[in-house]
């Protein structure tokens, strides 16, 4: 069976990261030296699936620049200049062999939309699907045989967010433990990271104003065709420059649990 491609959603305006995406779309904001999108990428990489769609919009143009100039961005070259310009890539040994396609879904369309638009560059039975400023330490090999296995249309990565508040651990009138940003263990969240047959194209439209986690995945719900795949490890959005900070702090720190290849 030909793997899945993995769509990502990349498009979006990033309103509560303005610090950064006023200059540029948040999946190009860095953590570490490479942006975000690079980090979702290689997670998938590194369980064998390399063959990726990517759906722009608000400044989508740095996007594309990232990714014609992939190799200059991330490799040391040797510049010729005279009659004729040469260059040479000193490539690192990355194993990072990957397809892109760079899809402009529209400045102000909606998440729905923006998979609808794609649907014409799908051409296995099944496709991922995940969005451009989440990192998690998702077995994604694992989500997708869970996926198969299950047979239903749609299959959800549910996980536990951190509080933005620092919880008291206490006996009795004493407080026994501080924890800063602990992870929140009653109950699950969609962190992404989804799975669908290729029917799910049936629930969407391409109106700007498709919303993919509304009415499409609600009525999938409904029909009973959507499961849950329980994530019970790292998963960490990147909505505000607090995350930024932590993301980055976690990178630098070397205890990036996200970053699962060598």
């Amino acid at each position: 069976m030909k793997k899945p491609k993995i769509v990502i959603l990349a498009g979006g305006l990033g309103m509560r990261l303005r610090e950064e995406t006023e200059y540029k779309p948040k999946p190009m904001v860095a953590v570490g030296p490479h942006p975000i999108l690079w980090h979702i990428m290689k997670t998938y990489m590194h369980h064998g699936f390399n063959d990726f769609i990517v759906c722009i919009g608000y400044k989508g143009e740095m996007i594309k620049d990232y990714f014609l100039n992939y190799e200059a961005y991330n490799n040391d070259f040797t510049l010729e200049v005279g009659k004729e310009c040469e260059i040479r890539t000193h490539r690192a040994s990355d194993n990072n062999n990957f397809s892109v396609t760079l899809v402009d879904t529209g400045q102000n369309s909606m998440t729905g939309s923006r998979v609808k638009q794609i649907e014409k560059y799908i051409d296995t039975d099944h496709f991922m699907l995940t969005y451009g400023d989440g990192v998690a330490d998702v077995d994604v090999k694992k989500l997708y045989d869970f996926h198969l296995k299950h047979g239903s249309t749609g299959t959800v990565t549910g996980v536990h967010p951190e509080s933005k508040f620092g919880e008291l651990i206490i006996e009795k009138d004493r407080v026994t433990n501080f924890s800063e940003k602990p992870q929140l263990k009653t109950g699950y969240i969609s962190g992404g990271f989804f799975v669908f047959k290729k029917e799910m194209f049936r629930y969407l439209d391409r109106g700007d104003n498709c919303i993919f986690e509304g009415k499409p995945l609600n009525k999938l719900a409904s029909d009973g065709r959507l499961m849950i795949y329980k994530h019970e490890g790292f998963w960490q959005c990147m909505d505000t420059m607090r995350d930024v900070i932590f993301l980055n702090k976690l990178w630098e720190e070397g205890k990036a649990p996200w970053k699962v290849w060598k």
